[in-house]
C-alpha cells in the first residue's frame, strides 16, 4: 500500500532571493543558480535539506540535493520536506526520475520554458514507508557513489594523459624550439617527414553495407580514435576504383569540419587492406611510427600550431600546405615506440574505465526505474491509497 500526496502537502516550496551578481569566487557557501554549475556566495539564505530546481533553463534535467547552508537564485525553486513521513533524498531521486516528464506534459510546447509554483505544488509523489524509502535511497546512493568515483578516476587519468602528451610533444611551439636550440631534440616539419595526398569525393549515399572499406570525414569526429584497422562503412568495388586509398601505416588527417577545434586530427590506418579516403581528408605517407604521429595530432602543441592556418567559414578547413609547416619532435624510432607504449597504456585505462562507467550507469538507470515505479495515482479524491 503506497500513499500518494501532492508535493506541496509534504514540502515547503519557494524560490531564493539572490541574483547571480551576488556570487563570490571565495564565498563560504554553495550558491545554486539556474545551471548545473554550483557557484559560491559570502552569505547563506537557508540552512536545511532541500531539492533545488531551476525555474528556467534545463527544465526537468537539473536537480540539486543540498543539506546545510546555501544561497539560492531568485528563479530557482527550493523543495524543502516538512513532513516526518518523507525523506528528502528519496524525493530527490523521485523528482529526478519523473518530474521532467510531468512538467513537459503540462507545457503547450514540446518542452517547458519555465516552471510555476503550482506545477511543483500539484506534482503527485508516492509516500512509501520510511524503511522502504531508506532502502531505496541506500541502493541508489551506492550506485551514485560508484558512478562519481569512476568519473573522478577518468578525469584524473585524462589529466595524466594530457600531462604526458605535453611532456612527450612539448606544450607549445616555443617550448619545442627552445628544446631544439638546447640540442635536446631533433625537430622537423611534417613536410620533412612525409607527404600529403588529398582523398577523393564520395557521398553518404554511395556507402554500402559490405565491400571496400572507406573513411568518410564525418566519422573522423565520432567513430575513430588514435588508430583503427576496420571501418563501419564500405563502397562498391566499382565506385572505389576511381578514388584514393591509404595503405597500412598511413595517417589519415581530417581537413574540414564545422569548427576549428578538431580539424587536423589524425587516425593511423593499421588495417590489412587499403582503405578509401574522403576528399575532406588527407593521406599522410611517412617514415615514422604511425601512432606516434596520430598521438601528436591530439597534442596542444600541434593544435596551437595549425590553428592559425585554419580558414573559417560555414565549413572550416586547412590546406596541406599549412599542415606541412607544422613542427614535430622527431626522436629515434625506438623512442617513438616507447612514447606510444605509454600513451597506449593511458588510452586502454581510460577506455576500460569508460566501459565500466557505461555499464554502471545502465545498472543505475535500471534500478532507479525499478525502485521508483509505483502504481500511479493522479486522482487524489476520495482515496489516497493504491
Amino acid at each position: 500500500m503506497v500513499e500518494w500526496k501532492k508535493l506541496g502537502e509534504v514540502c515547503e516550496i519557494g524560490t531564493g532571493s539572490n541574483n547571480r551578481e551576488d556570487a563570490s569566487e571565495d564565498g563560504l557557501y554553495p550558491f545554486y543558480v539556474r545551471s548545473k554549475e554550483v557557484l559560491k556566495i559570502d552569505s547563506y539564505l537557508y540552512d536545511e535539506e532541500a531539492i533545488l530546481i531551476p525555474g528556467e533553463g534545463g527544465i526537468g534535467e537539473i536537480f540539486h540535493y543540498v543539506k546545510g547552508k546555501y544561497g539560492l537564485h531568485q528563479r530557482t525553486y527550493r523543495v524543502h520536506p516538512i513532513s516526518i513521513e518523507t525523506k528528502g533524498r528519496f524525493l530527490y531521486y523521485y523528482l529526478y526520475e519523473n518530474f521532467g516528464k510531468y512538467i513537459n506534459q503540462k507545457s503547450y510546447k514540446s518542452t517547458a520554458a519555465s516552471i510555476r509554483k503550482p506545477m511543483l505544488f500539484d506534482f503527485v509523489v508516492p509516500i512509501p514507508s520510511l524503511s522502504e524509502q531508506t532502502r531505496i535511497v541506500g541502493i541508489l546512493d551506492t550506485f551514485t557513489a560508484a558512478i562519481e568515483n569512476l568519473k573522478e578516476q577518468i578525469a584524473q587519468r585524462r589529466k595524466q594523459y594530457e600531462w604526458y602528451l605535453d611532456k612527450a610533444y612539448f606544450s607549445s611551439k616555443l617550448e619545442l624550439i627552445n628544446a631544439l636550440n638546447r640540442g635536446l631534440i631533433q625537430v622537423k616539419t611534417l613536410d620533412d617527414v612525409g607527404s600529403f595526398t588529398r582523398g577523393r569525393r564520395f557521398v553518404r549515399t554511395d556507402i554500402v553495407s559490405d565491400g571496400i572499406p572507406c573513411i568518410h570525414y564525418g566519422d573522423m569526429y565520432t567513430y575513430y580514435g588514435v588508430w583503427t584497422e576496420k571501418t563501419p562503412t564500405y563502397l562498391t568495388k566499382e565506385k572505389s576504383e576511381k578514388l584514393r586509398f591509404a595503405k597500412y601505416g598511413d595517417v589519415i588527417i581530417v581537413g574540414a569540419g564545422e569548427n576549428d577545434i578538431d580539424i587536423g586530427v589524425g587516425v593511423a590506418w593499421l588495417g590489412k587492406e587499403n582503405v578509401v579516403v574522403h576528399d575532406a581528408c588527407y593521406i599522410f605517407e611517412h617514415n615514422m611510427n604511425a601512432k606516434y604521429l596520430s598521438y601528436f595530432m591530439r597534442s596542444n602543441n600541434y593544435h596551437q600550431q595549425i590553428r592559425m592556418g585554419v580558414v573559417d567559414g560555414k565549413i572550416c578547413s586547412i590546406s596541406a600546405k599549412e599542415l606541412g609547416r607544422t613542427l614535430i619532435p622527431v626522436p629515434s624510432l625506438s623512442e617513438q615506440s616507447r612514447i606510444v607504449s605509454i600513451l597506449d597504456t593511458f588510452e586502454a585505462s581510460i577506455q576500460n574505465l569508460e566501459a565500466q562507467l557505461k555499464e554502471r550507469e545502465k545498472q543505475y538507470e535500471y534500478y532507479r526505474n525499478k525502485l521508483l515505479t509505483f502504481d500511479s495515482r493522479e486522482d487524489l479524491g476520495e482515496s489516497r491509497r493504491t
